[in-house]
């Protein structure tokens, strides 16, 4: 296959030539190996037609390779630079990719209905190497935003990357795990070389995969209670939930509420699937 993908001397030379010097605080850490990249798309299964976002595209390294497949691509992108250049190298590597691939100018956390509205449609999948100081709030800010996501394939920091696919009773399980499991099955898709990056990052990177349920677990107004059932267990993760859920269920229902949900009031969050959770915001009600 001809490269139509950017490698270390295009990133090089376009960081340049923008004058940006990749940086912590946005989290960025440019993709340089164009095999990598096809892997990343290969393992998201992104095939021609499907319509993709994707968060903080930098130069467009993984752009280019969502696109190269045939895919439309809408990218999320906070760098007022990078996002005003963007469409002229998909133009100069991929022309025949231009008509397919749209930028927006905003912080992925403030990505609204409003701007999904002006996509000539919603996105299926999402596929990005995401900023690592905001990936879980960047996830579960797009799931919520937009439930047409049915599967996606996020590179994060490993440690990040593993508490978002862990089961319940591991030690990695928490909050953002319990949360994730809402929407849908996560699972360590694969590792990534910490070579495949400019600069060279500082911690290990990890893909992970996301499929969505085949139904809702629970409405919309369930969620947002057994979130606020779930923040308030982790937040006190060594007591039991008998005390870490009284300032949410109230000091004098707490073990009544509990265990009308079959649930032991002795448990720990890390015992609790989040369909637990749910149980106890039912019957909470």
């Amino acid at each position: 296959m001809s490269s139509a993908l950017l490698g270390p001397v295009e990133v090089r030379e376009l960081a340049e030539r923008l004058d940006v010097s990749p940086t912590k605080k946005l989290g960025q850490n440019f993709v340089i190996d164009p095999n990598t990249v096809r892997k990343i798309v290969r393992l998201a299964g992104v095939e021609s037609g499907n319509l993709v976002i994707e968060i903080g595209p930098g130069l467009g390294s993984l752009t280019l390779g969502i696109t190269e497949v045939g895919a439309d691509v809408t990218a999320i992108e906070i760098d007022s630079r990078l996002a005003a250049e963007l469409p002229n190298t998909i133009r100069a590597m991929q022309p025949e990719a231009a008509d397919r691939f749209r930028v927006i100018h905003t912080d992925a956390l403030d990505l609204s209905a409003e701007h999904l509205a002006t996509l000539p449609g919603q996105p299926t999948a999402l596929v990005a190497n995401l900023p690592y100081n905001v990936s879980v709030p960047i996830l579960m800010h797009l799931l919520e935003l937009i439930p047409e996501l049915n599967r996606g394939l996020v590179m994060v920091q490993a440690e990040v990357g593993y508490r978002i696919a862990a089961g319940p009773g591991s030690k990695e399980y928490g909050s953002p795990s319990a949360k994730a499991a809402w929407y849908g099955e996560w699972g360590i898709a694969g590792t990534v070389s910490r070579r495949v990056f400019w600069p060279v990052p500082g911690v290990d990177s990890v893909l992970v995969s996301y499929v969505k349920r085949d139904a809702p677990i629970g409405s919309e107004t369930e969620r947002v209670r057994t979130f606020e059932l779930v923040n308030a267990a982790f937040a006190q993760r060594r007591k039991m939930i008998r005390q870490a859920l009284q300032s949410v269920l109230g000091a004098d229902r707490t073990v009544e509420i509990i265990e009308a949900a079959g649930i032991a009031p002795t448990a720990r969050a890390e015992q609790l699937h989040i369909e637990d959770f749910l149980a106890i915001a039912r019957s909470g009600r």
